[in-house]
């Protein structure tokens, strides 16, 4: 039977290659974001392949999230996979420096939003006894790095609430994924750097970052094992990471 993904964040990065792929095995798909322009182009687009239907809220406001899952029409309303995906990086300062405002973001979107989502999506898959949550984390959820500070702070929640989810779930009959990725090449650094382009390409100089295809790759993986599978949690890498601050860049 075909199966419903809802995907925060898919008009860019992760979640949009993660909308593609998925659309590409037949999972019908609801499509979440803040741009509304996005969104639709992002319908036309995959509706050759699947069954679309987009959303447009900010998951920093509560009841924004709720009245727009609450609004997802009935052949979209039994969510079977949730790509908690939606989440950025505001400055890159040390912390008694840093603007207060952007740790508001950080936590608004990447902890708060996170579990607003969550919690208006797993009361159906609670009812149903069925559903698998995936949980987009950051190799920053295990490690912390100098003016990483409230960034790393946001991550490390997101994966202490991917073990907490698969505690509480477990006897719910829903699956759990943490996702941890390394250095992607996607519009995170560019929204890090406040639309500064130039700084944003710096970070991956003299190595081969991960695409957001490879990501999404690693989550069709995970939804696809068997009902008796979990993927607990997979950190992915680019080969020339070892960890979140050992790169080897060459010629630089």
């Amino acid at each position: 039977m075909k199966k419903t993904a809802l995907i925060t964040g898919a008009t860019s990065g992760i979640g949009k290659a993660t909308a593609e792929l998925l659309a590409e095995n037949s999972f019908r798909l609801v499509v979440c974001g803040r741009r509304q322009e996005r969104l639709d182009a992002l319908k036309i687009s995959l509706s050759e392949k699947t069954e679309v239907h987009p959303l447009c809220f900010d998951v920093r406001n509560r009841d924004a999230v709720f009245q727009a899952i609450e609004s997802i029409p009935k052949p979209f309303k039994e969510i079977d996979i949730l790509v908690n995906n939606a989440g950025n990086a505001h400055g890159l300062s040390d912390i008694d420096d840093a603007d207060i405002a952007d740790w508001d973001t950080m936590i608004d979107i990447n902890v708060k939003g996170f579990l607003y989502v969550f919690k208006a999506v797993v009361k159906g898959m609670v009812e149903r006894g069925s559903g698998h949550i995936i949980n987009i984390g950051s190799v920053a959820s295990h490690e912390v790095y100098p003016k990483g500070n409230v960034y790393c702070a946001t991550k490390h929640a997101v994966d202490a609430l991917n073990h907490g989810m698969r505690h509480d779930l477990l006897e719910k009959g829903i699956r759990v994924t943490g996702i941890y990725p390394g250095a992607t090449e996607t519009e995170f650094s560019l929204v890090r750097f406040k639309g500064d382009a130039k700084k944003a390409k710096t970070i991956y100089n003299g190595f081969t970052p991960l695409k957001a295809e490879d990501i999404a790759e690693t989550i069709l993986f995970a939804v696809t094992r068997p009902p008796h599978v979990n993927i607990s949690e997979l950190t992915v890498l680019p080969s020339a990471q070892a960890s979140v601050q050992h790169v080897f860049r060459k010629n630089v």
